[in-house]
């Protein structure tokens, strides 16, 4: 398994403004990720350290956005004032997690400014919006030439803070989650308060920084 990317959801600003924001604070210029057309979302990314990604998504007024799970996740933390939305966790085989969860993947492409068309089958957003903590699952399908972690940074994920319990996390991955996860400081607070990711903090050139 591995921590592949975090995602966060525009609140009014929107998205030029959203990741004008968030670039300022790391110090590093957002790319175009492109439209989701099965999702009705739109993205910028990031590109970080040891293959994962920031995403900052925004959700359109497309008839998908009604209808697919992530659409409506994404409206729902936007409506919020956005922030972050979650965490995904990419893996080499969806079967396991679709036969244990009693559920099937489903998929989803977005296409680069240039043309390029990058694809891939995602597995457990439900579970997000239902219980935010939880990770959802995504199997990339298309060539590593045109995937995320083929745009290097030099900004690395250090910790993430999530508000939620670590044995519920560690049931829905069927995976021990340490203090550590693939590199990656993971830290559980506020059982009993409102689950999702708290803050995120990253390791750049001008120190760490905390969101």
């Amino acid at each position: 398994m591995h921590v592949d990317h975090l995602t966060f959801a525009v609140g009014s600003a929107g998205l030029a403004a959203e990741t004008e924001r968030l670039g300022a604070l790391l110090g590093e210029r957002f790319r175009d990720g492109g439209f989701h057309p099965r999702f009705g979302t739109r993205n910028h990314i990031l590109p970080l350290a040891d293959d994962r990604y920031l995403e900052v998504v925004e959700v359109l007024e497309h008839p998908a956005a009604e209808k697919a799970a992530f659409g409506q996740a994404v409206r729902a933390r936007s409506e919020m004032g956005g922030g972050w939305l979650g965490w995904v966790v990419s893996v080499d085989d969806l079967a396991p997690f679709e036969e244990r969860l009693e559920r099937e993947a489903v998929t989803g492409s977005r296409h680069f400014p240039d043309g390029r068309l990058l694809e891939w089958r995602q597995l457990g957003v439900k579970g997000l919006i239902s219980d935010p903590q939880l990770p959802y699952f995504i199997k990339w399908d298309s060539d590593p030439s045109v995937l995320p972690s083929a745009l290097k940074g030099d900004i690395r994920l250090d910790r993430i803070e999530i508000s939620g319990s670590r044995s519920r996390v560690e049931e829905w991955l069927g995976h021990e989650v340490g203090d550590e996860f693939d590199g990656v400081r993971i830290k559980f607070s506020s059982q009993n308060g409102q689950p999702g990711i708290m803050s995120a903090t990253f390791i750049t050139p001008n120190g760490k920084i905390k969101i």
